[in-house]
Protein backbone atom coordinates (compact mmCIF):
# COMPACT_ATOMS: atom_id res chain seq x y z
CA UNK A 1 0.00 0.00 0.00
CA UNK A 2 0.96 3.79 -0.67
CA UNK A 3 1.65 6.16 2.15
CA UNK A 4 -2.05 7.47 1.08
CA UNK A 5 -3.90 4.17 1.08
CA UNK A 6 -2.45 4.02 4.72
CA UNK A 7 -3.80 6.91 5.76
CA UNK A 8 -7.21 6.77 4.24
CA UNK A 9 -7.27 3.08 5.99
CA UNK A 10 -6.56 4.63 9.12
CA UNK A 11 -8.77 7.69 9.15
CA UNK A 12 -12.14 5.54 7.64
CA UNK A 13 -11.27 3.07 10.88
CA UNK A 14 -11.49 5.50 13.59
CA UNK A 15 -12.71 4.34 16.52
CA UNK A 16 -13.42 6.14 19.55
CA UNK A 17 -15.19 3.57 22.29
CA UNK A 18 -14.65 5.83 25.40
CA UNK A 19 -17.23 7.26 27.51
CA UNK A 20 -16.74 10.98 26.99
CA UNK A 21 -17.55 13.29 30.36
CA UNK A 22 -20.82 14.65 29.83
CA UNK A 23 -22.07 17.51 27.35
CA UNK A 24 -18.87 16.31 25.12
CA UNK A 25 -19.35 15.22 21.71
CA UNK A 26 -16.64 13.39 19.17
CA UNK A 27 -16.45 15.26 16.06
CA UNK A 28 -15.75 12.33 13.63
CA UNK A 29 -15.68 13.67 10.62
CA UNK A 30 -14.86 10.79 8.47
CA UNK A 31 -18.05 9.01 10.01
CA UNK A 32 -20.85 12.05 10.07
CA UNK A 33 -19.78 13.56 7.32
CA UNK A 34 -20.55 12.26 3.75
CA UNK A 35 -18.36 14.06 1.32
CA UNK A 36 -15.03 13.65 3.95
CA UNK A 37 -14.17 9.77 2.44
CA UNK A 38 -14.45 11.02 -0.92
CA UNK A 39 -12.49 14.41 -1.03
CA UNK A 40 -10.12 12.75 1.82
CA UNK A 41 -9.54 10.09 -1.16
CA UNK A 42 -8.92 12.82 -3.82
CA UNK A 43 -6.37 14.39 -1.68
CA UNK A 44 -4.40 12.21 -0.67
CA UNK A 45 -4.08 10.26 -3.47
CA UNK A 46 -2.69 13.44 -5.14
CA UNK A 47 -0.38 14.32 -3.22
CA UNK A 48 0.89 10.95 -0.98
CA UNK A 49 0.30 8.15 -3.28
CA UNK A 50 4.45 7.12 -3.18
CA UNK A 51 6.30 5.38 -0.97
CA UNK A 52 8.03 8.17 0.50
CA UNK A 53 9.12 8.76 4.12
CA UNK A 54 7.66 12.33 5.33
CA UNK A 55 8.32 13.92 9.00
CA UNK A 56 5.09 14.46 10.99
CA UNK A 57 3.46 17.64 12.15
CA UNK A 58 0.72 17.39 15.02
CA UNK A 59 -1.56 19.68 15.83
CA UNK A 60 -4.07 19.57 18.45
CA UNK A 61 -7.14 17.81 17.39
CA UNK A 62 -9.60 18.50 14.06
CA UNK A 63 -11.79 21.59 14.38
CA UNK A 64 -15.05 22.06 12.97
CA UNK A 65 -14.55 24.67 10.10
CA UNK A 66 -11.03 22.75 9.18
CA UNK A 67 -10.42 18.88 8.98
CA UNK A 68 -14.23 19.09 10.60
CA UNK A 69 -15.10 19.81 7.36
CA UNK A 70 -12.76 17.95 5.12
CA UNK A 71 -11.37 15.60 6.90
CA UNK A 72 -7.57 16.89 6.41
CA UNK A 73 -5.90 18.65 9.00
CA UNK A 74 -5.83 22.61 8.66
CA UNK A 75 -7.15 22.51 5.42
CA UNK A 76 -10.79 24.37 5.05
CA UNK A 77 -12.76 23.95 2.16
CA UNK A 78 -12.02 27.06 0.78
CA UNK A 79 -7.93 26.36 1.01
CA UNK A 80 -8.91 22.88 -0.34
CA UNK A 81 -10.28 24.64 -3.66
CA UNK A 82 -7.85 27.40 -4.45
CA UNK A 83 -4.87 25.84 -3.38
CA UNK A 84 -5.60 21.76 -3.51
CA UNK A 85 -8.41 22.23 -6.55
CA UNK A 86 -10.43 19.79 -4.93
CA UNK A 87 -14.23 20.88 -4.49
CA UNK A 88 -17.04 20.79 -1.29
CA UNK A 89 -20.05 21.83 -0.83
CA UNK A 90 -18.87 24.16 1.83
CA UNK A 91 -17.52 27.60 1.96
CA UNK A 92 -15.82 27.78 5.52
CA UNK A 93 -13.12 29.67 6.45
CA UNK A 94 -10.62 28.81 9.06
CA UNK A 95 -7.69 31.37 9.79
CA UNK A 96 -5.34 28.26 10.76
CA UNK A 97 -5.74 27.41 7.48
CA UNK A 98 -4.66 30.37 6.15
CA UNK A 99 -1.83 30.32 8.32
CA UNK A 100 -1.11 26.73 7.25
CA UNK A 101 -1.11 27.22 3.61
CA UNK A 102 0.83 30.70 3.61
CA UNK A 103 3.45 28.54 5.18
CA UNK A 104 2.74 25.95 2.28
CA UNK A 105 3.35 28.54 -0.37
CA UNK A 106 6.56 29.68 1.63
CA UNK A 107 7.72 26.05 1.49
CA UNK A 108 7.82 25.68 -2.46
CA UNK A 109 3.67 24.63 -2.89
CA UNK A 110 1.31 22.34 -1.89
CA UNK A 111 3.28 19.24 -4.06
CA UNK A 112 6.91 20.25 -2.52
CA UNK A 113 5.36 20.31 1.01
CA UNK A 114 3.38 17.49 1.55
CA UNK A 115 5.94 15.62 -0.42
CA UNK A 116 8.33 16.25 2.71
CA UNK A 117 5.49 16.28 5.28
CA UNK A 118 2.50 14.55 7.03
CA UNK A 119 0.00 16.29 9.08
CA UNK A 120 -1.95 14.51 11.75
CA UNK A 121 -3.27 15.67 15.02
CA UNK A 122 -2.20 14.05 18.38
CA UNK A 123 -5.45 13.55 18.94
CA UNK A 124 -6.65 12.19 15.27
CA UNK A 125 -10.46 13.56 16.19
CA UNK A 126 -12.01 16.29 17.35
CA UNK A 127 -14.38 17.12 20.46
CA UNK A 128 -17.32 19.92 20.85
CA UNK A 129 -19.52 21.31 23.29
CA UNK A 130 -22.77 22.67 23.12
CA UNK A 131 -22.36 26.49 24.76
CA UNK A 132 -24.84 28.59 26.89
CA UNK A 133 -27.12 29.21 23.11
CA UNK A 134 -26.70 25.22 22.60
CA UNK A 135 -24.36 25.67 19.46
CA UNK A 136 -21.65 23.32 19.18
CA UNK A 137 -17.98 25.08 19.61
CA UNK A 138 -14.78 23.47 19.30
CA UNK A 139 -13.49 21.62 22.66
CA UNK A 140 -10.06 20.49 22.95
CA UNK A 141 -8.43 16.83 24.07
CA UNK A 142 -7.01 19.12 27.08
CA UNK A 143 -9.43 20.99 27.73
CA UNK A 144 -10.38 18.71 31.05
CA UNK A 145 -8.78 16.36 33.25
CA UNK A 146 -11.26 13.55 32.62
CA UNK A 147 -11.37 14.03 28.93
CA UNK A 148 -8.25 13.94 28.34
CA UNK A 149 -7.68 10.26 30.80
CA UNK A 150 -10.32 8.93 28.79
CA UNK A 151 -8.88 9.35 25.37
CA UNK A 152 -5.14 9.18 26.16
CA UNK A 153 -5.33 5.07 25.52
CA UNK A 154 -6.63 5.98 22.18
CA UNK A 155 -3.98 8.82 21.36
CA UNK A 156 -1.13 6.21 22.14
CA UNK A 157 -2.41 3.86 19.72
CA UNK A 158 -2.89 6.36 17.40
CA UNK A 159 0.34 7.59 17.23
CA UNK A 160 1.92 4.24 17.37
CA UNK A 161 -0.29 3.03 14.01
CA UNK A 162 0.74 6.43 12.38
CA UNK A 163 4.35 5.72 13.20
CA UNK A 164 4.08 2.82 10.39
CA UNK A 165 2.97 4.80 7.22
CA UNK A 166 6.75 5.69 6.62
CA UNK A 167 7.58 8.24 9.48
CA UNK A 168 10.70 9.99 9.90
CA UNK A 169 11.11 9.55 13.58
CA UNK A 170 14.11 11.64 14.70
CA UNK A 171 12.02 14.97 14.56
CA UNK A 172 8.50 15.84 14.78
CA UNK A 173 6.47 18.79 14.76
CA UNK A 174 4.50 20.15 17.43
CA UNK A 175 1.79 22.95 16.38
CA UNK A 176 1.41 24.65 19.93
CA UNK A 177 3.76 25.44 22.33
CA UNK A 178 1.89 25.47 25.81
CA UNK A 179 -0.46 22.21 26.46
CA UNK A 180 -0.32 20.87 23.41
CA UNK A 181 3.32 20.60 23.57
CA UNK A 182 3.65 19.93 26.98
CA UNK A 183 0.79 16.78 26.42
CA UNK A 184 3.23 15.37 23.46
CA UNK A 185 6.33 15.54 25.85
CA UNK A 186 4.88 13.93 28.49
CA UNK A 187 3.54 11.27 26.38
CA UNK A 188 7.41 10.93 24.24
CA UNK A 189 8.94 10.68 27.48
CA UNK A 190 6.70 7.52 28.19
CA UNK A 191 6.83 5.76 25.29
CA UNK A 192 9.79 7.04 22.73
CA UNK A 193 8.10 8.15 19.78
CA UNK A 194 10.01 10.66 18.86
CA UNK A 195 14.19 11.42 19.20
CA UNK A 196 12.41 15.24 19.54
CA UNK A 197 10.07 17.19 19.52
CA UNK A 198 10.22 21.04 17.81
CA UNK A 199 7.23 22.94 19.03
CA UNK A 200 5.92 26.59 17.29
CA UNK A 201 3.33 28.47 17.78
CA UNK A 202 -0.20 27.13 16.58
CA UNK A 203 -1.55 28.72 13.49
CA UNK A 204 -4.80 30.10 15.60
CA UNK A 205 -2.47 31.59 18.12
CA UNK A 206 -0.92 33.71 15.48
CA UNK A 207 -3.56 34.50 13.34
CA UNK A 208 -5.51 35.69 17.19
CA UNK A 209 -2.76 36.92 18.85
CA UNK A 210 -0.08 37.77 16.38
CA UNK A 211 -1.25 38.80 13.10
CA UNK A 212 0.75 41.79 12.64
CA UNK A 213 3.87 39.61 12.51
CA UNK A 214 2.89 36.87 10.79
CA UNK A 215 5.57 37.07 8.25
CA UNK A 216 8.06 36.39 11.20
CA UNK A 217 6.42 33.35 12.13
CA UNK A 218 6.08 31.84 8.69
CA UNK A 219 9.88 32.35 8.82
CA UNK A 220 10.30 31.06 11.74
CA UNK A 221 8.21 27.68 10.49
CA UNK A 222 10.05 27.81 7.17
CA UNK A 223 12.95 28.09 8.60
CA UNK A 224 12.55 25.11 11.23
CA UNK A 225 11.22 22.88 9.07
CA UNK A 226 13.56 23.06 6.21
CA UNK A 227 16.12 22.22 9.39
CA UNK A 228 14.33 19.03 9.78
Amino acid sequence: MTFADTILNFNQTLELEVRLPENIQVLHPFKENPEVVPITRQFYKKYYDDHLSRKMILGINPGRLGAGATGIPFTDPKRLLEKCGIETSYTLHEPSSVFIYEVIEAYGGTFDFYKDFYISSVCPLGFVQNNKNQKPVNYNYYDSVALTKAVTPFIVASLRTQLQFGIDRKKVFCLGTGKNFRFLKNLNDEHHFFEEIVPLEHPRYVMQYKSKSKQEYISKYIKLLREG
